[in-house]
């Protein structure tokens, strides 16, 4: 695989972070999450999180993970979400740069090793994740209502996601990373 599309390929995905198995994360060593918030853990739009998140951020908590939320938006609305959720913020981030994910790592007490990004978009926060060094997870948007310039990238994220199915480079994470089929719609 060509060294520029294996920063693109998250080391697994799902359909949302629900899906996501946290005991096969623990079992890997992670014990931080950065979690992107907009189309991640709420839709764009919203100004709160739905419940079903907070029962899941609440499960993952007990669970032992740390959480914080890295948002390229700006810090009012994420941040009165972040508080809502009792999670650190770092916003705006700027991703893909990896200072987001670096600050991120040192509120969560975590090292590279520890820490998992979710995310939506493979040119923020899979991009971002994967060259900070960290374990990346993509998940589906929640919502198809978004800004235009995330529009016209969604239409480059399905030309990459394409060539990763085409590859069989996407999977389900596990800890070993084994290949585990399944499929991405794209």
């Amino acid at each position: 695989m060509s060294p520029l599309l294996e920063r693109f390929r998250p080391d697994g995905y799902h359909d949302s972070i629900f899906d996501v198995d946290t005991e096969e994360l623990k079992k890997g060593g992670i014990t931080g999450l950065i979690v992107d918030l907009d189309n991640t853990l709420v839709p764009r739009h919203e100004r709160e999180a739905p419940e079903r998140v907070h029962k899941w951020l609440e499960e993952v908590i007990e669970r032992g993970f740390r959480v914080c939320i890295v948002s390229n938006n700006w810090a009012g609305r994420v941040k009165a979400i972040a508080d809502e959720l009792g999670l650190s913020l770092v916003a705006p981030a700027a991703k893909p740069r990896g200072g987001a994910f670096v600050q991120a790592m040192e509120i969560l007490g975590t090292s590279r090793s520890q820490t998992a990004v979710i995310g939506d978009q493979l040119f923020t926060d899979i991009l971002g994740g994967n060259l900070a060094g960290l374990v990346t997870i993509l998940v589906v948007p929640i919502s198809p209502r978004e800004l235009l310039h995330t529009r016209i990238l969604r239409r480059l994220e399905r030309m990459v996601l394409r060539k990763l199915q085409k590859k069989d480079l996407l999977r389900k994470y596990r800890a070993s990373f084994p290949d585990s089929g399944g499929g991405f719609c794209v």
